[in-house]
């Protein structure tokens, strides 16, 4: 029994990265006996004999480092997570450039950082080009990297006050970054704690999720890709979006109840806040969420009555209830950076008479979820922070003298949380600018290269399909543009926080 002990924690002295390559190479035969139940067998050779090299790898790299532990900590473990966005693709993408055969595997390294980094843009298109088995390979890959996410925001991105954490009090001088049980622990020990914890709760979510489907008519595989997509918040489909499932307007019910789990980490976990905290009510990030989930589509709804001229008031109360619901799955799908369209968006956009939904869209994506959760784009806590700011400064016009008071609602934020989140909000901006020019550069038009920014920095791959007059296609993008894209989804997965604080001499000192 020690001696299994001590192979199990001589296991978890290797590095970050290399565990994860390890876990990448099992996940690869998954995909491979699927391929090999639908008797497609040289798509199961691909992924079987790439998972077998990848773990004999892993192992030579493993038995080379003998008993050496690595001696970085908090930096390094999120240098290692640069390193899973940009590096581990390589691997990823082996046997699906294998497997297809006619494919550049540029456009297979794309694929994967669009699916690791949970962006979800399918290069390939969602129809019948890919093996099934192959977009199970996608969906399987975005799932594990929304559970990273998950692992990381807790274990790394709290305790160096990255991801949204530098607006909350625990990123103030002397705040408490982790939960309790993890304040005296090593940075390895606290993937250790926090994988325990979160691992149950984010497989017994996706199971029910997929139950639930199944239950509603949804076919078996994707059903279980669409189960994994709204968990990772990746927008992966192998039948081209909810609007082609067999699961129906159950299904998207269903979806539509787990996305909120993707608006505020309190929805299933509590192991960044303190136990003053943790009430769902009460959570600035779930109440914003909310809002925005019903005020939009009914904004949209009205607008029937203002704008929409050329459709009759009298067409029927069942067609001003699906438009409505079109409209409340959609903005909450991008909201919460999944991105599936419903099966009813086309009469909700009939019905509003807006010529550029794509626009609204685009700003749901952009503000994104919350804090911590596997959703990306701006995080709705720093939205908060800076409408609370708004608030105060317009309080001071009125009443120069008045002094705010905190109140329960601003306990989580830090007293200087607007400023760092403008911060946060300007390097946004400045990454979407820098991105957008370069790819007007190579060759984008301005309307193109203005989508697939938004869509690549806030993790919403599918914008590229529906924000615009026609779905962008990816594949016919040049080489330098597929490449400028890649390190824009790598740049909006970490945020550009995170890359500031890697080239910062401090803390690696520290």
């Amino acid at each position: 029994m020690a001696r299994k002990r001590q192979k199990t924690h001589s296991v978890l002295r290797l590095p970050l990265f290399l565990l994860i390559g390890g876990v990448a190479s099992f996940a690869m035969w998954i995909p491979a006996i699927h391929a090999l139940i639908l008797d497609d067998h040289p798509t199961s050779q691909s992924f079987f004999y790439s998972g077998i090299l990848g773990l004999m790898l892993v192992i030579l790299i493993g038995l080379s480092m003998g008993n050496k532990v690595p001696q970085y900590g908090m930096p390094g473990q999120l240098l290692s997570l640069l390193a899973t966005f940009v590096v581990l693709p390589l691997f990823l993408a082996v046997p699906v450039s294998d497997a297809l055969g006619n494919t550049r595997f540029l456009n297979a390294y794309f694929d994967m950082v669009s699916s690791i980094t949970t962006t979800g843009a399918a290069i390939f298109g969602d129809g019948d080009r890919l093996p099934s088995s192959i977009h199970l390979w996608r969906g399987l890959v975005a799932w594990l990297g929304g559970f990273l996410m998950l692992l990381a925001a807790s274990a790394v991105l709290a305790p160096l006050s990255l991801g949204g954490f530098e607006v909350t009090a625990r990123g103030e001088p002397g705040g408490v970054v982790a939960a309790p049980h993890m304040e005296k622990s090593e940075a390895r020990q606290q993937l250790v704690i926090v994988f325990r914890a979160l691992a149950p709760i984010y497989v017994g979510l996706t199971l029910a999720l997929w139950l639930l489907l199944l239950s509603t008519g949804g076919s078996f595989t994707p059903a279980l890709i669409h189960a994994m997509s709204v968990m990772s918040t990746s927008g992966i489909s192998g039948v081209g979006g909810v609007e082609n499932a067999t699961s129906g307007l159950g299904g998207e019910m269903i979806m539509f109840l787990f996305m909120f789990f993707s608006l505020s980490r309190l929805t299933f976990s509590s192991d960044t806040l303190g136990s003053e905290s943790r009430r769902l009510d009460r959570d600035p990030e779930f109440r914003l969420g909310l809002l925005l989930a019903i005020s939009v589509p009914l904004m949209l709804f009205i607008r029937h009555w203002f704008a929409a001229l050329e459709i009759s008031a009298g067409d029927g109360f069942w067609l001003a209830l699906s438009a409505l619901w079109g409209a409340m799955f959609t903005v909450m799908s991008f909201l919460s950076t999944t991105g599936f369209e419903s099966a009813q968006w086309q009469s909700a956009q009939a019905w509003s008479g807006l010529e550029t939904p794509g626009m609204i869209l685009m700003g749901m994506a952009m503000i994104g979820g919350g804090v911590a959760t596997t959703a990306g784009g701006v995080k709705l806590l720093r939205v908060y922070a800076l409408y609370l700011n708004g608030l105060g400064e317009m309080e001071r016009l009125v009443h120069p003298s008045s002094v705010s008071g905190g109140g329960k609602m601003t306990k989580r934020l830090q007293r200087n949380g607007a400023y760092v989140a403008w911060v946060f909000f300007m390097l946004f901006a400045l990454s979407l600018a820098v991105i957008s020019t370069m790819l007007s550069a190579v060759g984008a038009s301005f309307e193109d290269a203005l989508i697939l920014s938004v869509a690549m920095l806030s993790t919403t791959g599918p914008l590229t399909e529906i924000a615009g007059s026609g779905p962008i296609a990816l594949e016919f993008l040049s080489s330098p543009a597929k490449l400028i894209l890649c390190v824009a989804m790598v740049l909006g997965r970490l945020e550009t926080l995170a890359f500031i604080a890697l080239l910062s001499p401090n803390l690696w000192r520290s």
